[in-house]
């Protein structure tokens, strides 16, 4: 029985990297495309599309948005609700389920979210268009990341993958309660009292052991449609139908609700929801981005927060935690090896450009052309030196 156990845990975990890595793949060739059509004749056509006002109305009651934020509001939905799934999986029967587990990786994290931000607010202080921009470098980016360790194929140890993977599941974690603290509009008490009755009919489903997606799924569309109402951010809304969705499966012989939802969600958000939003949001135009823009404050705190703050809090937080005997090193693993994976924790693309539509959202051209710009270049260079030392640090090929 824990044998089948494990087996199950263990090809869950790799059906999650093998997603994750090609997905990270395909976010590359979208976000190339993206730059490419917003630096080319088509710039217009792009950016007309992406500000398309979508409208769906019943009688007076509707919500009426550009296209691009339908994606980061409706899709990144999806995205947060596929994360609630595999945080819930894993404290419960995951990577995450045992102290001894997550001591590790939970103190490297908390490391890559404290001096990135601490980076940032430095050079920022001084700059007040700039400081609500902190939480940007914190973030890292599971596919992309995932996607660059592969390239280095059977040589890493699954042991390193899996250091990383729970490092960014506690990021995202971090990211979850960063966006509902900060980065949340002017309430409507009315919204948000729609939106908790709907909370407590989730709450009855899941007392009374409902199975049916649906009918989570349809309670969760009336939460996130209130939650966009409130001013907390809509994405919060996938958080909470997550945490609500059986983990437990009351039928013989078939998946509980949560595995089964999370089966389905996996490929269209790897290869779907993460690619649209990455050829949404990275399309920045060099036209009038000169030295001045990549220099300035804003480009400069994303960039050495995610350079080396990540690393420098990642890699001293892993460091002294096995150094004080607190935690041990992960198996089959070697320091080089963990300061590559602290390098690529600087990638932080997808959720810090998330994150910085959302510091910025109400911010002119040149603060969202930094965010861009110091976004894609930081973490081009974390990938780049993070490949480096993995390739120098892991075993050579047989």
């Amino acid at each position: 029985m824990i044998k089948n156990k494990t087996q199950a845990i263990t090809e869950a975990m790799r059906e999650f990297l093998r997603l994750e890595s090609a997905g990270g793949l395909i976010l590359v060739c979208g976000s190339l495309l993206a730059i490419l059509l917003a630096n080319s004749p088509l710039a217009e056509t792009y950016t007309g599309i992406l500000n398309l006002q979508l409208t769906v109305m019943l009688e007076d009651f509707g919500v009426s948005k550009p296209l691009i934020l339908w994606i980061n509001d409706g899709l990144m939905a999806i995205f947060f609700l596929l994360i609630g799934l595999e945080l819930k999986r894993e404290f419960v029967e995951g990577q995450l389920s045992s102290p001894e587990q997550i001591v590790l990786p939970a103190l490297a994290a908390i490391g890559g979210l404290v001096v990135p931000a601490l980076i940032f607010w430095e050079i920022n202080r001084d700059y007040p268009p700039g400081s609500n921009g902190w939480a940007i470098p914190t973030a890292t980016d599971i596919a992309f990341a995932l996607a660059i360790l592969s390239l280095l194929g059977k040589r890493v140890p699954a042991s390193l993958k899996i250091f990383l993977t729970t490092i960014a599941i506690f990021d995202d974690l971090a990211a979850i309660i960063i966006i509902a603290l900060f980065y949340s509009g002017d309430l409507s008490s009315a919204s948000l009292t729609a939106a908790a009755g709907g909370i407590g009919v989730l709450f009855v489903l899941n007392r009374m052991g409902v199975q049916r997606l649906a009918a989570y799924l349809l309670v969760g569309s009336f939460i996130w449609l209130f939650v966009l109402k409130s001013g907390v951010h809509a994405t919060l809304a996938g958080i909470i139908v997550a945490f609500f969705i059986p983990m437990k499966n009351e039928i013989p012989n078939t998946q509980s609700p949560a595995r089964h939802l999370e089966h389905i969600l996996h490929p269209w958000v790897a290869f779907g929801v993460l690619p649209i939003f990455a050829f949404a949001n990275a399309g920045i135009s060099f036209a009038g981005v000169g030295s001045d823009t990549l220099a300035g404050p804003v480009s400069l705190g994303i960039i050495l927060g995610l350079f080396a703050g990540k690393q420098i809090g990642v890699f001293g937080m892993t460091a002294i935690a096995v150094g004080l005997g607190i935690a041990k090193k992960p198996d089959s693993t070697s320091w080089g090896m963990l300061y590559g994976v602290a390098l690529l924790c600087g990638v932080g693309f997808t959720m810090s450009l998330f994150i910085g539509s959302l510091a910025f959202e109400h911010g002119g051209f040149s603060q969202i052309a930094a965010v861009k710009t110091g976004v894609i270049s930081g973490s081009l260079i974390s990938a780049v030196c993070g490949w480096l030392i993995l390739h120098l640090s892991l075993p050579k090929a047989d």
